[in-house]
């Protein structure tokens, strides 16, 4: 934004601290905000933005909070292995070459978790797949 950018925030995680990012030197009333409810609604407007070819960062916080639709609607509990790694996978795939042509830089930020019972080895683990590594 200092360098004339048009930047844009997909807060999946509805926690965007507005005066905490004012503070950091954000310029709040130019970010674009969006909160969408599924990883599938934050990914097609990331998918928007970029193919714009008018925004030149956008941020997606995070990739633990990119919830699938289908996991959504099911019921608690459910067993629904791979799922949002199959979104990413899809959706980078999606992104990479428009990312590319128009020259936008898209950051995904995500969580560290644990894996249990790891007794070698790094026992540190990321969600959503392999496909952002």
């Amino acid at each position: 934004q200092k360098l004339g950018g048009t930047a844009a925030f997909i807060d999946a995680e509805h926690a965007l601290d507005v005066q905490y990012a004012s503070k950091l030197g954000v310029n709040v009333p130019e970010l674009l905000i969006s909160q969408p409810d599924t990883g599938e609604q934050a990914l097609e407007i990331t998918d928007a933005l970029v193919r714009s070819g008018s925004i030149d960062m956008i941020v997606i916080d995070s990739v633990a909070a990119l919830v699938p639709k289908a996991e959504i609607e099911g019921e608690m509990g459910d067993s629904l292995p791979g799922l949002q790694a199959r979104l990413m996978s899809q959706a980078l795939r999606k992104l990479t070459g428009t990312i590319k042509r128009t020259n936008c830089l898209v950051i995904f930020i995500n969580q560290i978790r644990m894996k249990i019972g790891v007794m070698f080895g790094n026992p540190e683990t990321t969600t959503g797949g392999n496909a952002l590594k």
